[in-house]
């Protein structure tokens, strides 16, 4: 298939598709999937080898959110029955990363509702990275706070974060139809900010919410021109008592061009998959470890994940290899161009975002929709019918961090 050999040949050379290739990705068939698949397969495979990094999310501080967030279960006004619980304390926090990092997860993520981190805030969280890093030297921790104003992310990376998270979720012209309490712009100034204090940048989108093609393509464009080291890829999780709760467009089938087409715009970055991928791509997860190369280990913020040791057996049957902590997640190029192992990557092909041309999520924070058309066009794939809420699907987290029962890692 000429697509498939060129989007290759681009990957190998960190060279930006064409819009239209990328539209081409999301509307091949269901009989032209495995091909597409083995295609970017290939790119994946020559930046990262068959590793797959684990990351683990620790929830801080859980619902009491004023942000109205559609797809999220911790908005303003959510009737989602999760866990609410205000700061955890940083012995608490420490204690819930070590249950993932004994699983085998190198980086945690330490997520808070919210709108933006307060000062004193940042001090919380600067106590809690000091704490983890205590106990686990080599671990990388990734922040998830919100909106940050000047001077915050320069203070976590005092602290020794390493990474911090805010996701663009989804194109800038339907940004409004999902959020009005913040901006489009808002966002991507916080991911500016974090690179600017030499934090790694991990900044990805959430599929499923009723967007277009042309939506994806427009926000995974919009990433690599802000050129984060990490694209973690959520499918939306419809919780029961938010606005997007009967938004059940995805198929196992869609998840994975999605992700093929992630892969080849940013091909030399770590892709992840997030939030919902137990819920929408289902027995199909281990054909997605073709794909992307690191996933969350065990539950999300407020649902609960597969259980962590399936996730590993799912890893090796796969003939995967989960990424040790000594090893470097990123190519040479990248990692060699970071200032302090990250930050601002000049030149870095996926993201040094020149030729773009392009105008968080709540379950997977750092990280949260059959038959296409025919290969080589740009139609937008056929959805299915809304559901009703699917609570057999998707399961409320009731154990770990904020409970007095043991996470699941």
């Amino acid at each position: 298939m000429d697509l498939l050999n060129t989007l290759v040949d681009k990957g190998l050379r960190r060279e930006l598709p064409t819009r239209e290739e990328a539209l081409a990705v999301l509307a091949t068939s269901d009989d032209d999937l495995l091909d597409v698949v083995a295609a970017a397969g290939k790119v994946r495979r020559h930046w990262f080898g068959r590793r797959v990094k684990l990351n683990y999310l620790v929830n801080l501080k859980s619902g009491l959110c004023p942000e109205d967030c559609s797809y999220c279960s911790q908005r303003l006004g959510s009737k989602a029955e999760i866990l609410k619980y205000t700061w955890l304390k940083p012995d608490e926090a420490s204690q819930a990363a070590a249950a993932g990092l004994a699983g085998g997860a190198k980086r945690v993520c330490l997520v808070a509702s919210g709108r933006g981190p307060t000062d004193r805030d940042v001090d919380r969280v600067s106590d809690t990275i000091k704490a983890i890093k205590d106990q686990n030297e080599d671990v990388e921790v990734c922040a998830c706070l919100g909106l940050l104003s000047d001077g915050q992310a320069e203070r976590l990376r005092e602290a020794g974060a390493d990474a911090y998270n805010h996701n663009l979720n989804t194109s800038e012209s339907t940004y409004g139809d999902i959020t009005t309490t913040h901006t489009y712009a808002d966002r991507v100034d916080t991911v500016q900010k974090a690179h600017a204090a030499g934090l790694s940048a991990c900044s990805g989108l959430i599929a499923g919410m009723g967007e277009s093609d042309e939506d994806l393509v427009d926000v995974v464009y919009s990433l690599r021109a802000l050129d984060p080291d990490s694209v973690p890829v959520n499918f939306l999780i419809p919780f029961e008592g938010t606005p997007l709760a009967k938004e059940w467009n995805l198929t196992p089938q869609r998840c994975l061009r999605i992700l093929a087409m992630v892969r080849f715009v940013c091909p030399d970055v770590e892709v992840r998959i997030a939030g919902g991928r137990e819920v929408h791509l289902r027995t199909m997860q281990p054909l997605a470890l073709n794909l992307a190369n690191s996933i969350f280990l065990g539950d999300y913020l407020t649902s609960e994940g597969q259980a962590g040791k399936a996730d590993l057996e799912m890893i090796a049957d796969a003939g995967f290899e989960v990424e040790g902590a000594g090893e470097v997640t990123l190519p040479e190029h990248r990692a060699t161009a970071a200032v302090g192992g990250c930050g601002p990557h000049e030149g870095a092909g996926c993201g040094s975002g020149a030729e773009a041309g392009c105008g968080s999520h709540a379950e997977a924070g750092c990280g949260s929709h059959a038959g296409g058309g025919v290969c080589g066009t740009a139609a937008t794939s056929a959805t299915p019918a809304a559901q009703e809420a699917r609570p057999d699907l998707v399961a409320v987290r009731r154990r770990g961090a904020g409970t007095d029962l043991a996470p699941n890692a």
